[in-house]
């Protein structure tokens, strides 16, 4: 289709705009008049105002899973029940119009609401309209900040934000972040918020030591920078820290589940109370009000699955609320209401004060001296594997509907859907999840939910091939290819390899499948020969496949796909042809190709140095594995031990597991791997394809031994020559890089009290250290938690398994057993390492990142391709820059699609790429004509010309904004280093 004139162009994308409107955003037929910030009750000037605000706290999933929690099944392990506090809360806030409540959690009032008749679901729209019923937060869960990954946290806030759209309009959309229980806070979420139209975030949890230095500053409230790249204010965010966590204070819980007494005001009652109690609350108040700067302070009025019996909480509010306002005719100065986060943000606001301003983050967090919660940056790290994996199927997934059009939900192998998938990966970002502090069956839910969401999706996926390639062969996925085994390769002598690549760039990508010939033939899309290799399958491998599969080698070759799309590999078996490569005996020397060279000490089997042959760079380079003894919380002088959440080692120098490896070294053209045994629990294989710049190291670690009676936490040491000066950086959520630095905290004088726990910090994607000529990078396949304790080195924690509870509220020890590892659990996974020269480190490891998190699909047929089968694909013209990240492809509607694009790449970290780009949305894809353009902000619930929020005043001066960028025209969008824009495009299919 020709682009349209100017005029007709802008006719079309009004319509376009209002068109699109009326389904996935604001509904406007809500009278939006009274909610929001004109719902809010009046303040007393020159009073202190105490905003009471009635919430609860539901986690999706902890101690039970999320289904009995929302039942109230299972109560031997916690009373709760989710369906009947909101049915309760419903129907206290109908019977007084003054009262008020927040709701967080979507994936739970989704459920409820599904269940309401007609006349609730319209009373409960008037509770939204008139302000009386909040939605805060607003995602499908509260996101955990130090284990996600941003791509996951933005799907989940898209899931639940436009459920509240659709549901409720405007009056539906939450104004306030509200992250109360999550320990610790990533900058790159409150970038998020900021960028999803947010005015205000608020949480409950920080380090003890910053708390109290805040009080004694009164900065308690602060306005965060939360990006180096992105101009301010386009990711500036008011942060509020809450005064007692998520909990009311003490003395003045009215649950169910506490023991605090009520207002008993009937005078002639020999326990009257209502003077003590107002007595409490006013010097409860004034106390915290000495801790902040307003006359406005906050009191959070609930606490974990409270309000199952609202009517004693609003009974005892409304009472509380009247008398202590009473006083005010005696001179009282304090002034009681019902209120919101957003109804107290809104007063902060109008305060025109300025704001201390905060560039850093808020891990790690502790509280108490030996109490750092720095464990569950690691916990559970086969779910954190598999969670990563699930994210890089729902994408495929959510791509493949587009490409495949309306036969892929409906085609030759049924009904599928992503939806599935994209509710259960949404419920594993929640900060009981894929943080691994949840109880054993609860972790076991997480993960049946994503394969069941997977098999959902493998319908799409294969209806969508089949559309695309025009072959309706049966296809097969082999989800247990970590561990080398696959049925149909390893049983098959012929076989197609489909392997679909979700990056808008092209990919070459290391295939590697089990097998039982020594020789094979491997044909790309156009019956070329491609180089391949068969090795023996590792010792390794085939104890930890067990009865999975039964094959003794793995064929080996290098796959190329283009971006967006799909290429086909023909792999055949060879008779008569050369044997398998054969595994020698002891080290090699070195292992190297044309970009990197490594070498080992042949006296223990182990790295000793890497060089970068490209820029001539060598550094000495050792690695190991050792573990920390977990603290048992019995000898301490703290008494607390190691568990789920917190890391306690008992002392600052872990133990080394073997100071030499068992070797065998592989050596061919294509691949050379050097393969460590360094005892009965720990190994390694080191791999260098022919055409990778970054060393793979593919560990596997466990069941970890615990006959002796300690806890382990398993970590891998990196030591180098690198001049460090105790400095290193890790990613916040996968995007943006922070300093770190040992012993140190930006805002604060640290006293450090454990010198390892204190020390370690989330790494999601990657992490470095670097001096003025080396920059040695460490990529990593799922979230991780890591620091540098001594100069040159990088450690990783990459198992753990405990004897001991943390006392912090799961109630069990980490010590992962199953029917398949019923002596301990086994994990497995892989780092990549990269040696550049620090200005050109990004441009190394920011794709390898990416590819890392998005890895191809693989998917099997029996026999060859069906003769006339389109055997290659793209989705796209042409490949995007290699700046350039297609972070989101969805259906939105009927003929409507959401996209994101994304510069990955931050400010100044690289001269080639650290520039604006320039992406062409009409000639972005090819088989889909854009025929109209509409921009949201980030969550995807606001138009991004309407989306205005609140200006905050930071105490520095401000620097001359710089005025933005331009697009050239309507269809061409401009990317500046580290943003993210989304957009509705109405498509069409290309003739």
């Amino acid at each position: 289709m020709a682009a349209l004139s100017p005029v007709l162009a802008l006719t079309y994308l009004s319509y376009f705009h209002s068109a699109v409107l009326s389904f996935p955003l604001d509904q406007q037929s809500h009278d939006t008049s009274s909610c929001g910030y004109k719902s809010c009750h009046a303040t007393v000037p020159n009073m202190l105002n105490v905003h009471l605000v009635p919430h609860t706290h539901d986690d999706v999933g902890w101690l039970k899973t999320v289904d009995q929690y929302f039942y109230g099944g299972r109560n031997d392990i916690q009373h709760a029940g989710v369906q009947y506090i909101l049915d309760s809360v419903v129907g206290q806030l109908l019977q007084n119009p003054e009262r008020r409540f927040i709701y967080v959690e979507t994936a739970f009032f989704y459920r409820w609401w599904k269940k309401q008749p007609p006349s609730m679901q319209k009373a409960v729209r008037q509770l939204v309209d008139q302000g009386r019923l909040e939605f805060v937060n607003g995602g499908w869960c509260m996101s955990d900040e130090a284990t996600t990954h941003y791509s996951a946290v933005i799907d989940q806030m898209t899931l639940g934000l436009r459920f509240l759209n659709d549901t409720f309009g405007p009056c539906g959309r939450p104004r306030v972040a509200w992250h109360i229980d999550p320990f610790g806070h990533a900058r790159e979420h409150a970038s998020m918020f900021a960028q999803m139209g947010y005015d205000g975030f608020f949480f409950g949890r920080l380090d003890y030591q910053d708390r109290n230095n805040r009080i004694r500053t009164l900065e308690q409230e602060l306005l965060w920078r939360a990006s180096e790249s992105l101009e301010p204010p386009y990711a500036d965010l008011f942060t509020g820290i809450l005064p007692n966590g998520y909990n009311p204070p003490k003395g003045f819980c009215w649950d169910q589940s506490c023991d605090d007494a009520p207002i008993m005001d009937d005078p002639d009652l020999e326990d009257y109370n209502v003077d003590d109690v107002v007595q409490r609350f006013e010097a409860a108040a004034n106390s915290q009000a000495m801790a902040y700067k307003t006359k406005h302070i906050i009191m959070t009025m609930g606490s974990d699955f409270q309000y199952e019996n609202a009517n004693l909480w609003y009974k005892n509010l409304d009472k509380l609320i009247r008398y202590v306002n009473a006083r005010q005719a005696n001179g009282s100065q304090i002034n009681v209401l019902y209120s919101t986060p957003s109804c107290y943000l809104q007063e902060l606001h109008r305060a025109n004060l300025t704001w201390t301003l905060k560039t850093d983050d808020f891990f790690p967090y502790a509280d108490d001296a030996h109490n750092f919660w720095t464990g569950y940056f690691t916990s559970r790290p086969a779910l954190k594997r598999y969670e990563r994996v699930s994210n890089g199927r729902l994408q495929t997934c959510n791509q493949l509907e587009v490409l495949g059009g309306p036969s892929s939900r409906k085609g030759p192998f049924g009904a599928g859907d992503s939806e599935t998938l994209r509710e259960a990966m949404a419920v594993a970002q929640h900060h009981d999840a894929v943080s691994g502090t949840e109880k054993q069956h609860v972790a076991n839910d997480y993960a049946r939910r994503l394969a069941n969401g997977w098999q959902h999706c493998q319908v799409v996926v294969s209806n969508s091939l089949a559309a695309l390639s025009g072959s309706s062969a049966g296809r097969i996925y082999c989800d247990n290819l970590n561990v080398s085994a696959c049925p149909l390769t390893e049983a098959s002598k012929k076989f197609s390899v489909n392997v679909y690549n979700s990056l808008a760039r092209p990919v070459v990508w290391p295939v590697r499948l089990p097998v039982n010939a020594s020789a094979y033939t491997v044909l790309d899309a156009t019956g070329t020969p491609v180089d391949c290799q068969v090795v023996p399958m590792s010792k390794a491998t085939q104890q930890v496949r067990k009865d999975r599969g039964y094959a003794v080698n793995e064929l080996v070759f290098q796959a190329q796909a283009p971006p967006l799309g799909y290429s086909t590999y023909s792999v055949s078996v060879l008779q008569n042809g050369p044997p398998s490569a054969s595994a020698k005996s002891g080290p090699p020397a070195a292992i190297q190709n044309k970009f990197v060279r490594a070498t080992f000490d042949p006296a223990t089997g182990l790295l000793d140095s890497l060089t970068n042959l490209e820029t001539q760079q060598t550094i000495k380079l050792t690695q190991n594995f050792y573990w920390y003894n977990a603290s048992d919380g019995k000898s301490s002088i703290s008494d607390q031990a190691s568990g789920a959440y917190i890391f306690r080692p008992n002392s600052s120098s872990p133990f080394i597991i073997s100071c030499t490896a068992e070797t065998e070294s592989i050596q061919t053209p294509e691949l050379q791997e050097v393969r460590q045994q360094f005892g009965p629990w720990v190994s390694q294989v080191i791999r260098l394809h022919s055409n990778s710049r970054a060393l793979e190291m593919e560990w596997t670690v466990g069941p970890v031994p615990i006959a002796d009676g300690l806890g382990k936490e398993v970590i891998t040491r990196l030591d180098s020559s690198i001049a460090s000066s105790g400095v290193f950086y890790t990613d916040s959520n996968g995007r943006e890089v922070l300093r770190r630095k040992k012993d140190f905290r930006p805002t604060w004088d640290l006293r450090q009290t454990e010198p390892v726990a204190g020390n370690y910090y989330p790494i999601n994607s990657r992490a470095y250290i670097k001096d003025d000529k080396d920059q040695l990078t460490v990529v990593t396949d799922r979230s991780q938690g890591g620091s540098s304790i001594h100069d040159g080195s990088l450690e990783i924690m990459l198992h753990r398994r405990l004897l001991h509870d943390d006392w912090r509220g799961v109630g069990e020890p980490l010590n992962e057993m199953s029917g398949v590892f019923p002596l301990g659990l086994v994990v497995r996974g892989r780092l990549l390492l990269s040696l550049t020269p620090p200005a050109l480190a990004a441009d190394a490891h920011r794709p390898l990142a990416q590819e890392n998190v998005l890895q191809p699909l693989l998917s099997f047929t029996e026999g060859g391709p069906p003769p006339g089968s389109l055997l290659e694909f793209s989705g796209l013209q042409a490949a995007l820059p290699p700046a350039v990240h297609l972070l989101t492809l969805s259906q939105w509607g009927q003929d409507s699609l959401l996209i994101r694009l994304e510069h990955q790449f931050q400010t100044k970290e690289s001269m080639e790429h650290s520039v604006p780009f320039t992406v062409n949305l009409q000639k972005l894809f090819s088989s889909l004509k854009v025929v109209g353009v509409s921009e949201l902000n980030l969550s995807a619930n606001q138009w991004i010309d309407e989306m205005k929020r609140l200006d905050w005043r930071p105490k520095m001066a401000a620097k001359p904004l710089r005025k933005p960028l331009g697009d050239p025209s309507m269809w061409e969008v401009i990317l500046t280093p580290m943003q993210i824009r989304t957009f509705i495009l109405r498509v069409a299919p290309r003739r």
